[in-house]
């Protein structure tokens, strides 16, 4: 039934239609198709699979440190994250009005995994996005800057729609970190949207960066227009740590109960 169309399709690349050519052929029998019916289908199919590589595609070039999507987050450990403000801001409107987003809370109460969730929303919107810790944007330009090649390092920070600089404040960072992060806010306030977080207070950043100029001009632009969400309560690296380690503990039985 599918000869000579396969062969056609294949030919130009229309590996959605190839994909469902036989199905879609049975469909217009069982079910008497009209070819308007049937060609739309057919469209729909090859635009669903295209669609699917794109956001693979955008998904890998994000480089998440993990795939985390806020389906999988339990807002019921944390009550006091508001979640409709989380599905608020993965509706992309932050974006599209370059306001920026900066996340301040303890370690392990969700800020990485829900920056990295609304990044994986905004991609499935057909959004570009691009993550990385505040470790890595220091080295990206250091690296960068031993070989000469400074604006192409800029340029992959510069054009997504989001940046994501997670881990600001784990510890106290290399000279001239400042500047290369000054560099980055600077050039993207106002035209495209940046998310930062931080398990430090503000008046701490810059101990941190080591240059207090650079860390109150990053604020200064940073804040001008922004949405800052102050996330509290416990971590959920420790709770879940915990219940491993009691798990194990009742699998082993303690060394009285062995005797």
């Amino acid at each position: 039934m599918t000869e000579p169309l396969l062969p056609l399709l294949k030919k130009l690349r229309l590996s959605g239609m190839t994909q469902s050519l036989e199905l879609r052929l049975h469909e217009a029998q069982s079910s008497a198709l009209t070819h308007r019916e049937f060609f739309e289908l057919m469209l729909q199919d090859e635009l669903n699979v295209r669609g699917d590589r794109q956001i693979a595609r955008r998904t890998k070039k994000a480089n998440f440190r993990e795939l985390r999507r806020l389906e999988d987050f339990d807002f019921r450990f944390n009550p006091s994250i508001n979640k409709s403000q989380i599905f608020e801001m993965a509706t992309g409107k932050f974006v599209r009005a370059a306001r920026d987003v900066l996340w301040l809370g303890p370690p392990g109460t969700g800020k990485s995994h829900l920056c990295q969730g609304i990044g994986v929303a905004l991609i499935r919107m057909g959004m570009t996005v691009y993550y990385r810790s505040i470790f890595d944007v220091v080295r990206d330009f250091m690296l960068d800057e031993s070989m000469d090649g400074t604006e192409r390092i800029l340029d992959r920070y510069l054009k997504p729609d989001l940046l994501i600089i997670d881990d600001m404040g784990m510890k106290q960072l290399p000279k001239r970190s400042g500047e290369y992060l000054f560099e980055v806010i600077m050039r993207r306030h106002a035209l495209r949207s940046t998310m930062m977080t931080s398990n430090r207070p503000l008046e701490e950043w810059g101990k941190l960066l080591g240059d207090v100029p650079s860390a109150t001009a990053i604020l200064d632009r940073f804040l001008a227009d922004s949405e800052v969400i102050q996330l509290t309560g416990r971590s959920y690296r420790l709770d879940k740590s915990q219940k491993s380690s009691n798990s194990t503990k009742a699998q082993t039985g303690s060394p009285s109960e062995d005797k």
